[in-house]
């Protein structure tokens, strides 16, 4: 009977299912961060309320409504960010066939034939002949895990190409608010020199005026001629920044800027979020960059346990069941059934195996010293930051102090001038280093602002569950 013949194939591959006793692979151990327990200049000054930075939304660190607008076009229309995410896709679908090849792959088959057959007698008549059948081609027993080894290989792989597509989330989230700034910044200093140029084309006319008409020697009229051509230069200079600028926050977000953005805030009324920076111990293994370079270690242990069973016989097997009638209604009343057996044991490779497994190995320390430099860069870029933060606020307040101070001098040697108890070279003098300690404050505010921005990606914001981790959370 057919049930007799499924009855034996069920019972085969339940056997199938108790193989993969042995595992041949390393088990899996974090190697020891080779960094410092503390940060080397502490955590810098925290404001009260502060949070870490992995547990703050980017729509709730970034306070500028118009900047949030262009990180949410960003996350939908970036094409480097579209391709990190497909590739999950892809390292999904091959650890799903890599899992697939653990089990048997089972075919059924039916055919019919008709057709005309001579008897012993001589006679002709048509006969119905009708075949069906189940099988199981050449299923191998995981015995050493070979299989397993090569889908968990195949699973780390995924999980670290989710990873890496976290990692080119918050990378995208910095660099549009860090070109956004860069814009800002851009758009205030072309103001500044815009009114810097008018100034000094001014003095420029009065100079002129005044050597017209013998008042002025040509030493002033070239300084201040100089002093204007200088000041154009910068604009122009400006003006290609500002564009270049334009051009990657544009390339960034993946689409033309809309003209219904919320209009932009000054960088003076620019704010962010509170950062608390936690312990090195607690804040590297939630960045993902160092996530991935775990998974990647967890793939080339897993690699070692796949060369490893290549020493070991190898065991497939093929089952079927099948019947044959001659009437449709008598096909599941014969049957009959097979399995076969084949054990493969390597004998001479000329060292192909032992190979394999030494570049497993070496695979394996390879990975170890990729964790290490990943846990290293990533110390190195929240130290960075740190020290960012423990020094540009007082640097800003003294760069803001000097301009406020320029700016008072230059109003004193204006007066001066008019009262002729000044001359033209300090009316010059004055106006250029005015306008430098403007743009140098100017300058610092902007590299204040990047810092913060620095710090909520090193300290691992902006993050959310990649695919990987959502479909690991769901396994477990």
């Amino acid at each position: 009977m057919i049930k007799n013949s499924l009855t034996v194939l069920a019972s085969a591959v339940a056997a199938l299912a108790l193989t993969g006793c042995i595992n041949l692979a390393p088990d899996h151990q974090r190697p020891e961060a080779p960094v410092a327990g503390q940060w080397p200049q502490g955590p810098g000054a925290e404001a009260p309320g502060a949070q870490a930075a992995a547990q703050l939304q980017w729509e709730q660190f970034f306070h500028d409504a118009r900047l949030r607008e262009l990180i949410s076009l960003a996350l939908k229309n970036n094409r480097d960010l579209r391709v990190a995410l497909l590739n999950v896709e892809v390292a999904r679908a091959q650890a799903g066939v890599a899992s697939a090849n653990r089990w048997p792959t089972v075919n059924v088959g039916l055919t019919g034939t008709r057709g005309p057959q001579t008897t012993t007698n001589g006679d002709t008549r048509v006969v119905s002949t009708y075949q069906a059948g189940l099988q199981i081609n050449a299923y191998e027993l995981d015995l050493f895990s070979r299989l397993k080894n090569t889908s968990e290989a195949s699973f780390a792989n995924y999980l670290a190409t989710g990873e890496a597509a976290r990692t080119a989330r918050i990378s995208l989230i910095s660099s549009v608010a860090t070109a956004y700034l860069a814009v800002q910044a851009d758009d205030e200093l072309l103001k500044l020199t815009e009114q810097t140029l008018a100034t000094r084309q001014d003095s420029l006319r009065l100079t002129q005026l005044k050597f017209d008409n013998g008042a002025s020697s040509k030493l002033d009229l070239n300084t201040a001629q100089s002093s204007y051509e200088s000041a154009r230069a910068t604009l122009a200079q400006l003006q290609r920044t500002r564009m270049q600028d334009m051009n990657s926050l544009t390339l960034l977000v993946g689409q033309p800027l809309p003209d219904t953005l919320t209009p932009a805030q000054p960088l003076s009324g620019q704010t962010m979020g509170a950062l608390m920076a936690g312990l090195p111990s607690e804040v590297l293994i939630q960045r993902p960059d160092v996530r991935q370079a775990e998974q990647q270690l967890v793939a080339a242990e897993a690699n070692i346990g796949v060369a490893r069973a290549a020493f070991f016989p190898s065991i497939s097997l093929t089952t079927s069941a099948g019947t044959a009638s001659s009437a449709l209604s008598d096909l599941f009343k014969r049957s009959a059934w097979s399995i076969s057996g084949t054990a493969l044991m390597p004998l001479f490779d000329f060292g192909k195996n032992r190979n394999n497994l030494d570049a497993a190995k070496a695979n394996r320390e390879i990975a170890v010293a990729n964790y290490e430099k990943a846990v290293q860069t990533a110390f190195k870029e929240v130290s960075d930051a740190l020290a960012g933060r423990a020094t540009l606020d007082e640097q800003l307040r003294a760069q803001d102090a000097q301009a406020e101070a320029e700016a008072s001098r230059l109003q004193l040697v204006e007066l001066s001038y008019r009262n002729g108890a000044a001359s033209n070279l300090d009316l010059l003098d004055a106006q250029r280093s005015s306008f430098a300690a403007q743009q140098s404050a100017l300058q610092v505010r902007l590299a204040h602002l990047q810092n913060q921005v620095q710090l909520y990606k090193v300290l691992g914001g902006g993050t959310e569950p990649a695919p990987a981790q959502q479909d690991a959370a769901r396994t477990q």
